[in-house]
């Protein structure tokens, strides 16, 4: 039988600390990782609060997924296209 939690697709943006968490599980830390990218820390840090697409997406790719799963609630409403019926 398949678990509900694992067979339901993430809705919701994770806590910056999950995103926190995964990096350092991978040998990142963010000050680390924005070097990497020649980025200061606080511009990889801002995407763990407010949308930065640059940012999620250097931040999802250590972590090894898309920046549509961290922050599927940003991706949704990015995404969104307004159906207007006439």
């Amino acid at each position: 039988m398949m678990n509900v939690l694992t067979s339901q697709k993430n809705t919701h943006d994770w806590h910056r600390a999950d995103v926190v968490a995964e990096l350092h599980k991978r040998g990142w830390s963010i000050a680390k990782l924005a070097k990497a990218h020649g980025l200061a820390p606080s511009t990889l840090r801002s995407a763990l609060d407010k949308p930065y697409p640059k940012s999620e997406r250097i931040i999802a790719t250590a972590i090894g997924i898309a920046p549509e799963e961290i922050w599927a609630d940003r991706y949704a409403k990015r995404n969104f296209t307004p159906i207007l019926h006439g």
